[in-house]
């Protein structure tokens, strides 16, 4: 893997804001679609539209942006802003777009306090003591995308290619949804339910769609004695609700999910990506920890069984990825090409980005990487 073109992505400076901070310093999560890219921070209940504006020999510059509600399209457990006028995070880690749908999941994580060093002891103490969830962290939804002046914008629903498009949902409501209900008497996960998320916690940090609506889910956390878990499932709208999901069965034993048990060396999932075949695997620490990020290849993912244990013989690694101390922590990736440039190759896009990742107050880089070997 070899680093490809350089990708600037212009933030409107009206726009580019979450609370007290700039949105595009903390990316969790991107997808590319033919001439645009999607985003989100981890922070916000939006998504954000970039579209390509140029690209020279070297550089790509994605600007025009726009910025969707979710609650436009998708009823969320909790409003987007609470009576302060704090804003009620989805925490979206994934995006992926399959069959028309912008596809989304939330962390589905609790979250603990994190001490202001400023205070005093007695005050840290109680602070570090605080476990709390926003309920709009449990969202599993899909969105559909509808062209228009030559640009695609989400829409609530839409005919498409002789079929009825619906934004729709996993039912649930802010204690919780019907994918948290399928897994809370699981052997391996129902322990790690009330544990934060940074805490190695059940946290969620990564989504691939594949066709037939088969959802892959990536966890952060928990890592079991060093192996971490993917989940899938696979969904289909309900017969009596548009605008709501259900899990089908899809084991022989009646399960509505499968576990994949993967030997990453220690490392959580921070986010999936399909590629043909294979599913490629960006790796990092569980936790909240700096520390080796890296880029696996899962040859052949695709299974028909109850689950299984993919061992490192089956893993293949694709690169070390760069990352800081405190910062630069790479959470989204895409699978990206444009007209000028076939190659196939990936996007990264980072959370607490740094100084070296900035192009002036609104602009930020990221890197694209060649795969030169698939």
């Amino acid at each position: 893997m070899k680093p490809g073109k350089t990708v600037f992505l212009k933030f409107d400076a009206t726009l580019n804001k979450v609370g007290n901070k700039k949105l595009s310093d903390g990316l969790s999560a991107v997808v590319h679609i033919g001439d645009t890219l999607w985003v989100a921070n981890d922070e916000s209940n939006s998504i954000e539209r970039l579209k390509l504006l140029s690209e020279t020999e070297n550089t790509i510059l994605y600007g025009g942006h726009l910025q969707f509600q979710i609650d436009d399209f998708i009823q969320l457990p909790l409003p987007s802003k609470n009576d302060e006028g704090k804003i009620e995070e989805i925490d979206i880690e994934g995006l992926d777009f399959k069959d028309g749908y912008l596809w989304l999941v939330g962390s589905h994580s609790l979250k603990r306090k994190k001490p202001d060093e400023d205070k005093p002891d007695e005050k840290k103490f109680k602070q570090l003591a605080k476990v709390s969830s926003d309920g709009n962290r449990f969202l599993l939804a899909r969105i559909p995308l509808e062209e228009k002046n030559g640009m695609l914008a989400p829409v609530k629903e839409i005919s498409h290619k002789n079929r009825r498009l619906t934004a729709a949902k996993l039912p649930g409501d802010a204690n919780g949804n019907d994918l948290l209900l399928a897994l809370i008497n699981d052997d391996h996960l129902k322990d790690f339910f009330k544990i934060p998320g940074k805490d190695n916690g059940f946290d969620i940090e990564g989504l691939a769609v594949d066709k037939d609506n088969r959802i892959f889910i990536g966890l952060r956390g928990p890592v079991l004695r060093g192996y971490a878990i993917i989940l899938e499932l696979q969904v289909e709208t309900k017969d009596n609700d548009d605008f709501a999901l259900e899990m089908r069965t899809i084991t022989p034993d009646g399960n509505t999910y499968r576990k994949h048990i993967l030997d990453l060396g220690g490392l959580g999932i921070r986010e999936i990506s399909l590629d043909g075949n294979d599913m490629l695997i960006l790796a990092g620490p569980t936790m909240d920890l700096d520390g080796p990020v890296t880029i696996f290849r899962w040859q052949n993912y695709r299974k028909e069984n109850n689950g299984d244990f993919v061992l490192k013989d089956a893993l293949r690694e694709v690169m070390q990825v760069p990352f800081g101390n405190g910062v630069d922590h790479a959470e989204g990736m895409t699978r990206f090409s444009t007209d000028k440039n076939k190659a196939t190759a990936l996007l990264l896009v980072n959370d607490a980005a740094s100084a070296a990742f900035q192009d002036g107050g609104h602009t930020l880089k990221a890197n694209i990487f060649e795969l030169i070997d698939n």
